[in-house]
């Protein structure tokens, strides 16, 4: 895991959440990591009990597993529940897609565009933590130009639990986890609503399918 910055904000226990919501999303801890509560809290500059109030919602949105203080760990993803997130998935992150398209401005595009050149740099530094972050800006993004706030707070909470396995088998996607970015890319660009959806379901199922293999080989 990256080092996590002190906090300096008033409402810890939200802070600390949200800090390690995004360390999840973003890739920063792996399949199986295990967490202790002292070095997180000292790594961000607070009491233990701040941290363990955020672990504790973290285990009720599943995307850390509780058994003691001194056994918490990242869950590793079973095949069934990898294939029903994959499938809400479909349904919901191409409506963002499909939505974007109809929504998107020239500054969207060109941010999107950044986004693909940022990725395409960290996947030839090889920087796994940079390329899995920037691939979950992608796709949050889609939602931020939708304009669909419910739809991103629901993603938020699968992609806590995906952020670690797509980040573990980021390296071994190679271009597919970033060549069927562009397909989305050019169907907003057309304006081409059910073709951005379209490409979205293929980024998830034939980009993802690393990821999938990686579940596969985990039983």
């Amino acid at each position: 895991m990256s080092d996590l910055a002190a906090l300096e904000h008033d409402n810890l226990g939200n802070t600390v959440y949200a800090t390690l919501c995004d360390a999840l999303m973003k890739g920063r801890f792996q399949p199986g990591h295990r967490l202790k509560i002292r070095d997180i809290a000292d790594q961000l500059g607070t009491s233990v009990t701040p941290v363990r109030d955020a672990i504790l919602r973290l285990t009720h949105d599943d995307a850390v597993v509780f058994q003691s203080a001194r056994n918490i760990c990242i869950p590793t993803m079973t095949e069934e529940r990898y294939l029903e997130i994959r499938s809400i998935r479909f349904k919901l992150e191409s409506l963002a897609a499909e939505t974007a398209a109809l929504t998107a401005t020239k500054a969207d595009m060109e941010r999107l565009s950044e986004i693909l050149e940022s990725n395409e740099k960290a996947l030839a530094d090889r920087d796994l933590l940079r390329g899995a972050e920037l691939n979950q800006a992608f796709h949050f993004e889609l939602t931020t130009i939708a304009g669909l706030p419910v739809l991103r707070g629901v993603l938020r909470r699968l992609w806590l639990q995906m952020g670690p396995l797509i980040a573990d088998s980021y390296l071994d996607g190679g271009r597919s986890m970033i060549d069927y970015h562009y397909p989305i890319l050019e169907a907003i660009r057309h304006r081409d609503g059910p073709g951005a959806a379209r490409a979205m379901v293929d980024d998830i199922e034939h980009g993802g399918r690393s990821i999938f293999e990686r579940v596969r080989n985990n039983r």
